[in-house]
């Protein structure tokens, strides 16, 4: 019978983390704690490429919109890059619903870290945090439902803006300059290596991730490229000592026409 009391386990003393709590005390609510049949696979929109880069005064996180599904696309617009907290973002790659799953839960694990002990988490925490939330997912990415995130953001302590990339198992590495992940990341990488600069202001930093982007959209199928009829545009986060923000359309429409402009008559984008 329900007296309106909290049950125990919200009153007992435990840790500031909120997925080990969950874990304990629901683990059917896990992103992981759901079960294939044995041999079975699942057909699931996935996610594809997301950039970031350093430029001076911080970091930016950029994303296509498109989610394929085997050789056909599931979507058109989907968001790829959150807001993890007020100082850092998640970008995904791979399967989309999971990933999605994932990132919400993270986002709550900050919160609920932040409320118990009345301070933000380290940035390295906050990375290390999400390296143990991905190797719980092993389990899933053993039957082809694989999550790959990008985590990047402003460390207060460090003054600096930091990217962190992942493995399927959940090792945790710092990336220096920029880093790409999905299917077109080899392809934005390149990208990357040519047109990224030490002390980039952050207009130049958007160009270099929308035209990273746009390159990785010239060779690979599953990423969307800025689609100027649907006026569908990239989700791109900038994270400083300001905090994280979201560039709205009407800025990220101006750079995309700007480098469709350059690019007419020299679609590789030669220099």
């Amino acid at each position: 019978m329900n007296d309106g009391r909290l049950p125990a386990a919200y009153l007992s003393t435990g840790s500031s983390s909120f997925t080990e709590f969950l874990k304990d005390h629901a683990p059917h609510l896990m992103p992981a704690g759901r079960s294939l049949p044995s041999g079975g696979t699942v057909e699931a929109p996935h996610g594809t490429t997301i950039v970031s880069l350093a430029h001076g005064s911080g970091v930016i996180m950029a994303g296509d919109r498109r989610a394929t599904m085997g050789s056909l696309i599931a979507n058109r617009d989907m968001e790829k890059v959150f807001a993890a907290d007020d100082y850092s973002a998640v970008g995904i790659a791979g399967t989309a619903g999971v990933a999605i799953e994932l990132v919400k839960l993270f986002q709550v694990e900050l919160e609920h870290y932040e409320k118990l002990e009345g301070t933000l988490l380290s940035l390295e925490g906050k990375a290390n945090r999400l390296a143990t939330m991905i190797r719980g997912n092993l389990g899933l990415a053993m039957q082809g439902l694989t999550v790959v995130p990008m985590f990047a953001g402003f460390d207060l302590d460090r003054d600096e803006g930091r990217i962190f990339s992942y493995d399927v198992t959940g090792g945790c590495y710092e990336e220096h300059h920029h880093h790409s992940i999905g299917s077109g990341s080899l392809f934005a990488r390149g990208s990357l290596k040519k047109l990224w600069k030490p002390d980039l202001t952050l207009d130049e930093g958007v160009r270099v991730a929308i035209e990273a982007l746009y390159d990785a959209a010239d060779d690979d199928s599953a990423t969307g490229g800025p689609d100027l009829g649907r006026r569908i545009w990239p989700t791109l986060a900038v994270i400083d000592q300001a905090g994280t923000r979201f560039l709205d359309d009407e800025r990220l429409e101006a750079v995309v026409e700007q480098i469709v402009a350059d690019r007419r008559g020299n679609p590789g984008g030669a220099r």
